[in-house]
């Protein structure tokens, strides 16, 4: 009798023992794998700020190569926009780096959209009343039209900037009509236009 009690707390005493052992060893795999686990979460956020931190680096020394490349006439996209805004008068102040870029985008002579812009508009005295009321900066017709009148109009001057060099673009530049004397007779019944527009661009290029 007391042997069978013997035995039976002996019997219980290992069994809490060994469950004892288990709880303890899942309790330290659970933390190794719980440590495993963060190690691996660690080592991803650490790679995504890396990934992060090398994009924003590529995108710093790309805008700054960017800012430093020569684009038009020996100058920069920067010293090319204020060149032509020591030109541009009137409304079109300040539209220096909008008429650079797109010009540019497009493959258009900078020079020759201000020139012919300056010209159509008068805007080195005065800016013409097309331009102070439909936006259009390049004398063009066509829908919509502005105010009852043939001439096209738009929402915003930078519209009608970008619309205009866009005409040049597509009705010209596409037919390789890409010097005043070429475009001449298509844009203007004046044959004294490809004169004026001339003399414009050589004025842009000494200012």
């Amino acid at each position: 009798m007391k042997i069978n009690k013997v035995l039976g707390v002996g019997l219980s005493a290992i069994i809490v023992i060994s469950i004892g052992i288990v709880m303890l060893g899942k309790n330290y795999f659970d933390k190794r794998e719980k440590m495993n686990i963060d190690s691996v979460m660690i080592s991803n956020i650490m790679d995504i700020h890396s990934k992060m931190y090398a994009n924003a680096l590529e995108i710093s020394v790309t805008e700054a190569e960017k800012k430093m490349a020569i684009v038009f006439d020996g100058m920069t996209l920067d010293e090319l926009a204020a060149k032509l805004d020591r030109y541009l008068k009137d409304d079109l102040a300040g539209k220096g780096y909008l008429y650079a870029s797109y010009s540019l985008e497009l493959g258009v002579n900078p020079y020759l959209s201000v020139a012919i812009s300056m010209h159509e508009t008068g805007c080195k005295w005065g800016c013409s009343k097309l331009l102070k009321t439909c936006n259009n900066v390049g004398g063009q017709k066509g829908q919509p039209y502005c105010n009852g009148g043939s001439y096209k109009g738009y929402d915003t001057l930078d519209d009608g900037i970008r619309g205009f060099i866009y005409n040049i673009y597509a009705n010209y530049y596409a037919y390789g009509l890409t010097t005043p004397e070429q475009m001449n007779p298509k844009y203007a019944a004046d044959t004294r236009w490809a004169y004026y527009v001339n003399k414009y661009m050589d004025e842009i290029k000494q200012i």
